[in-house]
């Protein structure tokens, strides 16, 4: 394995080997031991001072190109990305995992910079630097977390930790008098851009929380802080605490308002279904009505029938003669009457009347 020399250095002092090993004859029989990705996350990334790259073998400079198909085979290709990771976000996390990605078999070291350096060139933050530590560990892409990471790297600092390329967005990051601290991993081709995530970063995070700061100093009131911790004076935190009362009532009366709607809206439903089957049930009766008592229904026929059947059963009787009264020559104080002997009458029948009817009506005839 050929093994480059410590004095072949760039123009930027950065070199071109990492290793300042003896030479190559007593150097290529020792292997790489340098640590492998992560192949579980049972558990978090261990820090760089757990488990620092003490591997002895050279470790030779290469090309993108070169780590792209995927050598060196026998060990991983070191890949360095650095920042604040403030408020970590989903926009760090795709960062992360374009670094991770850029080559087939890749060791992610993080630097994390800590909250003197970041306080002094960039500003306060809202996470301290223990907790800006642990997000990084929990991350999937992240192997490895450097603690207290140098704003701008050195030379040592890449020999230290035998990196092989730097991952970061192209922009120029302007800070401590330089125009762009990139500049010089540039320059000796271990740079790797990544892309950076619209619409999210720590700052849009932070302008939205002071855009609507009493929204949250309200709802942390609410949720049990005090004025002290929320730092806000005793006139505001009253103002804050009747504003969530009036929001209470606004929304005690909305969801009045929207139960008296379903309310309305489920009798407005039933009355209607009752005047429809009240309509049906209308038109049922009304029908039956009609076919009942109408000119031509049952009731009608029903009545005919009747008087018909009462006109035959009930005839009109001519009326009885007085018995014939008989005088004898004696004279007798009461007078004796002779009765005829009766004949019984013949059993009545429809007939029968419908014929005296008939002849009742020929004697009418004769008399007049």
């Amino acid at each position: 394995m050929p093994v480059l020399t410590t004095d072949a250095e760039s123009e930027t002092g950065i070199p071109k080997s990492l290793s300042n090993e003896p030479p190559s004859e007593t150097m290529e029989e020792i292997e790489h031991t340098c640590p492998q990705p992560r192949l579980t996350l049972t558990a978090p990334a261990p820090f760089a001072d757990e488990t620092s790259c003490l591997c002895q073998a050279p470790h030779e400079k290469l090309t993108i190109a070169q780590a792209r198909l995927g050598t060196p085979v026998d060990r991983p290709v070191r890949v360095y990305a650095d920042g604040i990771f403030d408020l970590f976000h989903s926009g760090h996390a795709r960062a992360l995992m374009q670094a991770k990605t850029l080559f087939p078999n890749s060791y992610l070291l993080v630097g994390v910079c800590s909250d003197d350096l970041t306080h002094k060139f960039k500003g306060f933050t809202v996470m301290n630097e223990a907790e800006r530590y642990e997000a990084l560990r929990h991350c999937r892409y992240v192997d490895e977390v450097i603690r207290d990471a140098p704003w701008t790297l050195t030379p040592e600092f890449l020999e230290k930790h035998k990196i092989d390329f730097v991952a970061h967005d192209d922009i120029p990051y302007s800070s401590a008098g330089s125009d762009d601290i990139y500049k010089h991993i540039k320059e000796a081709g271990m740079f790797v851009p990544t892309q950076r995530t619209e619409g999210i970063s720590t700052s849009d995070i932070i302008t939205r929380i002071v855009r609507d700061y009493d929204v949250y100093a309200r709802r942390n009131l609410q949720r049990g802080y005090t004025a002290k911790e929320l730092n806000v004076s005793f006139i505001n935190e009253k103002k804050y605490r009747f504003q969530n009362q009036v929001d209470k009532m606004k929304e005690k009366v909305k969801n009045v308002e929207e139960r008296s709607k379903e309310f309305v809206n489920r009798v407005e439903e039933k009355s209607h279904d009752l005047i429809q089957k009240w309509e049906e049930k209308s038109r049922e009766f009304i029908g039956n009505f009609l076919e009942l008592f109408g000119p031509d229904g049952a009731w009608q026929m029903f009545q005919e029938r009747s008087n018909r059947m009462l006109h035959a059963l009930s005839p009109k009787q001519s009326p009885v003669s007085s018995p014939t009264r008989s005088r004898s020559p004696s004279r007798s104080p009461s007078p004796t009457f002779l009765w005829l002997p009766h004949k019984p009458s013949p059993p009545f029948s429809p007939k029968a009347a419908s014929a005296s009817m008939s002849s009742m009506s020929e004697g009418d005839e004769d008399e007049k």
